[in-house]
């Protein structure tokens, strides 16, 4: 039952919690009284843009999105002063800011982890800077309620009698500046998107059943630590996201606590055990994750397909793969689970893909506290391919490097050595499958080779979802058209002027085939497929392997599926050709 709370970054997470259970606690009493939840909703989605700005520019994330929120707060303050159309105001800002972070995030900076991270919160991966403005933000909140608070508790029953207009004005930029400060530091927890888990919904459960002031803002505190430890340890043994888990936790407790009440006036023993036998289930729902290796074996986690792919492949019985990436998972959206840290504690070795395909893995190992050495396997290929220019080191080089076999060879070289230095042991058996299945990969090259070659060079013209296929592209001789995506990461958004170009390209080109990604929807694809006449039949393996099953199971199925699925395609259904995995 309590094994969880023995982890370090569950610990570190029930710190944060605790901390900002106070400012939680403290400023959803006076949201509450003062209507202010649609409020406390927005300024954590309008600090969207201040977030994407802030990590485009190279500064503090967190200082970004306070700035907006800052902004946000001070012509909300105005707004709330009118009566008439406040809220439809303050609804419109919100949505420019989601538009305008949209598009820094997707056409101009190319923040799309940190997108998720602002939207869903990330619990597991805080660190000191995160607790520290917490405790800030739990500072100042303490401080403003015990100055401001009985002034806040009269404006909010009577603003006109309370308060000249100016001073009413100033108790309102105090407290929309501590809400957006708390918020902004609450983004960790829970993201802009389910931040009223811990701002409104524990506030409104206790108010149901609690009138006096301090008795409320004590018993709101209790129940924001409660629900997020709770939430946190749920998220553990169900291996779901905290921040999810956390709000799904906050949400029950207050649906229950009000049927609770209304089934008392009529039925109050019903009501109890109701309430009680969905507390039990709750609390058993639960089961246990194990990590590292068994029995000696070299325990190994991968972030990607492809990488728990290689692993198996040279480690056999004699190393335990741990893969965090499942199939058609797309690595560029992938919020790393509880799971994901409790294997990384006890791993040997740590195998990435790099190239900020997988960057969300040394905040994973540093908050496990593991001292496994993680391995950027992207480092270590021969052929690079220029990657989008951000601005930034990490972005120099596409990171599909897998899709050409030739850096699917050097990087299988080095997983041997990695394995061999860790296991000296098993070096005879890790060399021997190594050598056996990078005879498998030359093959497989080959073949490709000869199955591609087949189709005049002409015809070979490449469109796919997005711009993941460069080094396929390279390796063969084909020639790549453009994509529905016009980006090497998925979170980007095609735009209508993007779509009607690419439209046109394909016709001017005589392109006969679009091809979807398995990972990804094919609604974009097949539409561009319609209105130009090409097909989007032959499906693509780009990100991810395909399920167990699938022809792109493994990595060398995958590629002679993809070289199919092309070879098909670009000949309009009369070549293709059947390789050997």
């Amino acid at each position: 039952m309590i094994e969880p709370f023995q982890l370090p970054f569950v610990q570190r997470g029930l710190l944060e919690l605790a901390i900002l259970a106070v400012p939680a606690g403290l400023l959803g009493t006076w949201i509450v009284v003062r209507g202010l939840s649609f409020f406390a909703h927005a300024v954590g989605t309008a600090a969207f843009p201040g977030l994407v700005l802030a990590d485009g520019l190279g500064f503090a994330a967190p200082l970004g999105a306070f700035g907006a929120a800052v902004l946000f707060s001070a012509g909300t303050s105005l707004l709330y002063r009118r009566e008439q159309g406040r809220d439809a105001a303050v609804a419109i800002v919100l949505v420019g800011c989601l538009a305008g972070g949209t598009i820094l995030a997707s056409d101009v900076f190319g923040s799309g982890g940190n997108v998720g991270t602002l939207l869903f919160g990330s619990l597991l991966l805080i660190d000191a800077g995160d607790i520290a403005l917490a405790a800030v933000a739990a500072g100042a909140t303490v401080l403003g309620s015990l100055l401001l608070g009985h002034r806040w508790l009269a404006t909010g029953f009577d603003p006109e009698a309370a308060s000249p207009p100016g001073a009413a004005r100033g108790l309102d930029l105090a407290l929309l500046g501590l809400v957006a400060l708390s918020v902004t530091a609450a983004l960790s927890v829970v993201g802009a998107l389910l931040v009223s888990a811990l701002f409104v919904l524990p506030a409104l459960t206790v108010r149901l059943f609690v009138e006096r002031m301090l008795a409320w803002q004590l018993a709101s505190i209790a129940l924001v630590a409660a629900e997020g430890t709770l939430g946190l340890w749920l998220s553990v043994k169900t291996d779901a996201p905290p921040g999810a888990t956390i709000a799904v936790v906050a949400g029950a407790v207050f649906a229950l606590a009000a049927a609770a009440r209304a089934l008392a006036q009529a039925q109050r023993r019903a009501a109890l055990a109701a309430a009680a036998l969905t507390a039990a289930a709750l609390l058993a729902g639960g089961c246990g994750n194990g990590s590292g290796g068994a029995g000696g074996q070299v325990a190994v986690v991968a972030t990607t397909t492809e990488i728990g792919d290689f692993a198996r492949e040279l480690g056999g019985n004699a190393v335990a793969v741990d893969q965090i990436l499942q199939p058609n998972t797309d690595p560029h959206e992938y919020e790393p689970r509880p799971s994901d840290v409790v294997a990384t504690a006890g791993a040997d070795l740590v195998f990435a893909s790099g190239d900020e395909l997988d960057g969300w893995i040394d905040e994973v190992v540093s908050g496990s506290g593991s001292d496994a050495p993680v391995v950027d396997l992207g480092a270590v290929v021969p052929e690079r391919l220029p990657g989008e220019s951000s601005g930034t080191e990490a972005s120099r080089f596409d990171p599909h490097w897998w899709h050409d076999p030739r850096n699917a060879e050097a990087a299988v070289g080095e997983i041997e050595r990695r394995l061999i230095a860790v296991d000296p042991a098993g070096r005879h058996g890790y060399e021997r499958r190594a050598d056996a299945y990078l005879a498998r990969l030359r093959a497989l090259d080959a073949g490709i080779a000869r199955c591609i070659g087949s189709v005049p060079a002409a015809r070979r013209k490449l469109v796919t979802d997005h711009d993941a296929f460069g080094y396929f592209a390279a390796r063969y001789g084909i020639d790549v058209v453009g994509a529905a995506i016009p980006s090497q990461v998925t979170q980007a958004q095609p735009s209508a002027k993007d779509l009607s170009a690419l439209a046109g390209l394909i016709e001017a080109e005589g392109v006969e085939a679009i091809f979807p990604e398995a990972s990804l929807s094919p609604k974009v694809a097949e539409a561009i497929a319609d209105q130009t006449g090409a097909t989007a039949e032959y499906t693509l393996y780009g990100d991810s392997l395909g399920p167990a099953g699938s022809d792109g199971a493994t990595y060398l199925g995958m590629e002679a599926a993809n070289a199919n699925s092309m070879a098909r395609g670009f000949s309009g259904g009369r070549r293709g050709c059947t390789l050997s995995p």
